[in-house]
């Protein structure tokens, strides 16, 4: 079942908060087993929450499996989030199946758009996290880790406004939107020497003008902004936005920054990671330790895990020489070895899910975790 749930959604991708075919397909065995769906969150028609919890003790404690399912823009299921929805609902379905009484509340959450749109981001905004004790997702990569670094991340577009002219009648007449843009490109070239190593400034050119004899009137560039932590991002941020508006300025054009939401730097929770560790082992998979520099992307969990405790391990699906969001990952995620990779990472999620449940103390432990470092970083109460 649930190699046939992966590879429909495999063949069926949709981009973010366009992903209704994944999410009846998630759900409809999660209702069949007697989950509690609610389609819908947060304002997202995506969103979803499935719950199975014992009458007698509704409250604590609350474990959530999270399930991704968006696509790559043009690249289908290249980062594989195919699996990880499907490894979510397994991991859900094994764990009520063996112990139908829980002590507490077991939850899925499909969670939206993780690739740009922050899904995640908007149910945290939403409190849909707030009451939940512990959260897991795994995801599809060329080597299993139960931690590895996140970056605070944020998504902007930056327009840039000129003037129409024949670009040989009447040259200056015209302001070029397109030379602002890529005066923009080279201010921010240029700030990569007086930033920190870990900050990462990519982009790409959306649109750059009309035809080659028409001075470009308007011009737009998409960029993503990472740095070690959210105050960090900010820092950075300054920096850059205000090398794009002087960039424009020097020829003339009009700037506007359009940003998107934040995703935050990751807080793995080491004793949860441990737990599942331990349980990979047991199915016999190598566990590697995380990269000791670079390697690191970002996802909106990061935000979650500055709510509650939270883990984002990986599952080994191909060799070390793949990479996410390629053609060769995208088959990955289809393969034997991705379909052998993703039973054993639901196994380990509905084992983790046991040890959190019943286990004595070790829930405790996890939260003691959180709670220290909430303590720490935000100076607030604890949980």
């Amino acid at each position: 079942m649930l190699k046939n749930i992966a590879l429909k959604i495999h063949r069926n991708p949709e981009l973010a908060f366009q992903e209704k075919k994944a999410v009846k397909i998630l759900t409809k065995p999660l209702k069949e087993a007697g989950f509690n769906v609610q389609v819908g969150l947060a304002g997202m028609d995506t969103a979803f929450k499935a719950v199975w919890e014992n009458n007698n003790n509704k409250n604590k404690p609350k474990i959530a499996f999270l399930a991704e399912y968006d696509a790559l823009k043009e690249m289908g299921h290249a980062c594989g989030h195919n699996l990880i929805g499907t490894i979510a609902v397994g991991a859900a379905l094994a764990l009520t199946e063996v112990c139908n009484e829980l002590p507490g509340t077991l939850m899925v959450l499909g969670t939206p758009a993780e690739e740009g749109g922050g899904g995640k981001v908007i149910m945290a905004d939403q409190g849909i996290f707030d009451d939940i004790d512990a959260v897991i997702l795994c995801h599809p990569k060329n080597k299993t880790m139960t931690i590895r670094d996140g970056l605070a991340l944020v998504h902007v577009k930056f327009k840039f406004y000129g003037k129409e002219s024949h670009a040989s009648v009447a040259p200056e007449k015209g302001i070029s939107a397109l030379e602002a843009m890529i005066n923009s490109f080279v201010a921010i070239n240029s700030l990569r020497q007086f930033v920190k190593d870990d900050v990462k400034i990519h982009g790409i050119i959306n649109k750059g003008g009309v035809a080659p004899n028409i001075v470009p009137k308007y011009c737009e560039a998409e960029f993503l902004i990472r740095a070690s932590t959210l105050e960090e991002l900010e820092k950075v941020k300054l920096k850059v936005y205000e090398a794009v508006k002087h960039a424009g300025g020097t020829v003339g054009a009009d700037v506007e920054i359009e940003e998107g939401l934040e995703y935050a730097d990751r807080n793995n929770n080491k004793k949860l990671a441990n737990l599942f560790k331990n349980n990979l082992e047991k199915l016999g998979e190598k566990v590697s330790p995380p990269p000791k520099i670079g390697e690191i992307g970002s996802s909106d969990i990061g935000n979650v895990s500055h709510l509650t405790a939270a883990i984002h391990p990986y599952i080994k699906i191909c060799s070390e020489d793949i990479i996410n969001h390629t053609p060769e990952f995208k088959e990955a995620a289809a393969s034997k070895k991705g379909i052998d990779g993703m039973i054993k990472a639901a196994k380990a999620m509905a084992m983790t899910g046991y040890d959190l449940f019943y286990k004595d103390g070790v829930l405790k432990e996890v939260r003691r975790e959180f709670n220290t470092w909430e303590a720490k970083e935000k100076g607030g109460s604890s949980k």
